[in-house]
This record gives structure tokens, sequence and C-alpha cells, in this order.
């Protein structure tokens, strides 16, 4: 890219050819992308509202119950934001090949270690916010992934979207929506932080 009369920012020409390969009306992207902004919105808010007025444990009949239908439900919106539905999307030539297909690979491994470990460490209910229905760790979680990282599930669910958008002939829609993934769950209320770290706050 050029832009006369300025220096090139590559930071912009980099994003404009990734952006060429996109197609942004595509219902399976546009999906994904709501869900993406809508999923920690829904959660935080439920949380909230059962940190307040323990309303949902009053409905569901017990915190447990209440907490596992909101992790039940999370599951669900997750696997509508599945990088699956970004298949669709085209893919970029001088990506696909071997090497893009081991990159992807080792991105989606080291992705999986970080979202199950941390899952196993924190159990179903930890994991699905069980902090805000007074289900309670007795003591800090503090064993890998948790002493390498703050926020390895996070990490971990962003290293899967990029690595299969690379393994898939370096999709630019699903690297793009990597971006947005990782910007939204550092920029909303964590799932775990609150347990990880001792406090209800």
């Amino acid at each position: 890219c050029s832009f006369s009369g300025e220096p090139a920012p590559t930071d912009l020409c980099v994003m404009t050819r990734l952006l060429g390969y996109v197609d942004p009306s595509e219902p399976h992207f546009v999906v994904a992308v709501l869900t993406i902004a809508f999923n920690p919105l829904f959660w935080n808010v439920v949380a909230r509202w059962e940190r307040k007025t323990r309303e949902p444990s009053g409905a569901f009949g017990s915190p447990h119950r209440a907490c596992c239908t909101l992790g039940g439900a999370i599951l669900l919106l997750n696997m509508l934001r599945s990088t699956q539905a970004m298949l669709s999307q085209p893919g970029m030539q001088s990506l696909d090949n071997p090497l893009a297909y081991r990159v992807g690979l080792a991105l989606l491994g080291v992705g999986s270690v970080f979202v199950l470990s941390g899952f196993l460490a924190l159990g179903f209910t930890g994991t699905c916010l069980g902090d805000y229905f007074r289900i309670l760790k007795e003591a800090r979680v503090t064993m890998f992934p948790f002493s390498v990282l703050d926020n390895p599930m996070y990490w971990g669910n962003t290293a899967n979207h990029l690595g299969w958008g690379v393994f898939w002939g370096g999709i630019p829609s699903l690297r793009l929506l990597s971006s947005a993934l990782f910007f939204g769950s550092q920029n909303g209320l964590p799932i775990y932080l609150s347990l990880h770290k001792g406090t209800w706050s």
C-alpha cells in the first residue's frame, strides 16, 4: 500500500489487505461477531443479577442448578461462535501449504492445553462463574496453567481461533475474530478471575 505525501502506515496497510479477504456481510461472520460481543455481556449481567438478588438460584431451586444452567447456556453460545461457521469465508492461497498447517496445529495444541487444563483446575462451576453463586473453592487456584498465565483460558481460546484460521488456509476472518475474541474477553468481567484471585469483587 502507498499513501501519497505520507509515510506508509504498515499496520493500516496490513489491515486493509486483510479486510480484502473478508466478507463482512456473510451471515455466519455476522453471527460470530454478534456472539463475541453478546456472550460476555450476557453472562456478566446474569452473574451480577445473581450476586445482587439471588433470583436465578431461587428460580432453579439451588445455586448449583442455576450455575450449571448458566454454564450450559455459555457452552451453547460458544458453540454458536464456533470457528466451523467461518469455513465459508475465503482463505489466502499464500498460507495454503504444509507449513501453515503445522503452525495452525501447534496453535491449536497450545490453546487446547490452556483451555482444558484451566477447566480441570477450576471445575465446571468454577469456570462458569460459580463464585457469583457462592460456590467457592477452598483455596486459591495456583496450579498450572494459572501458574504461568493470569487468564489462560482466554489466551487458549484466542490461540484456538487463530490456529483454525491458519490451519484452514489462513482464513483472515478467523484471524480478525481471534483478535476480537481476545479484546472482548479481556475487557469483559473474567469468568474465573475473581475465583482465581480469591476475591468477590
